[in-house]
């Protein structure tokens, strides 16, 4: 799976609002998935600090994708929980995530992410995630 293939699936397979979110795939690789998402005005709240609803759908569309990776095609996966930890407030140009599958079962996969603000490098969020094979 290249970034292209994953760009073409999130625009004909994922939400209006996903969508939304105008994320960027950078790099796939076998079971990662690593994207970046714009801070704009229409996901920061007061004080311009990106939204935790952005940070966190961001950090599950990516781990969606670490699991098409991981499989090498896009497959039917739920989400069966997510838990996310704000770490400092998000503020710069845009966000860096890479995520990962930690563990792949028959049904089950596991993953986890880190979310970066970029230019400083600084991570401001991570989670962590289980995805049901559908």
């Amino acid at each position: 799976m290249t970034p292209a293939n994953a760009q073409t699936y999130l625009d004909e397979y994922f939400a209006p609002w996903v969508r939304a979110l105008d994320l960027t795939f950078t790099d796939l690789g076998q079971g990662t998935a690593t994207a970046t998402m714009p801070i704009t005005p229409d996901l920061t709240r007061v004080g311009d600090i990106l939204s935790g609803q952005a940070l966190a759908a961001m950090a599950d569309t990516i781990m969606a994708f670490a699991c098409f990776a991981h499989y090498g095609a896009l497959k039917p996966v739920a989400t069966t929980n997510l838990d996310t930890v704000f770490l400092r407030p998000g503020v710069g140009t845009h966000i860096r995530c890479e995520a990962e599958v930690v563990r792949a079962g028959k049904q089950l996969l596991f993953t986890k992410a880190t979310m970066f603000a970029e230019p400083s490098g600084k991570p401001v969020a991570t989670a962590t995630a289980t995805f049901y094979l559908a």
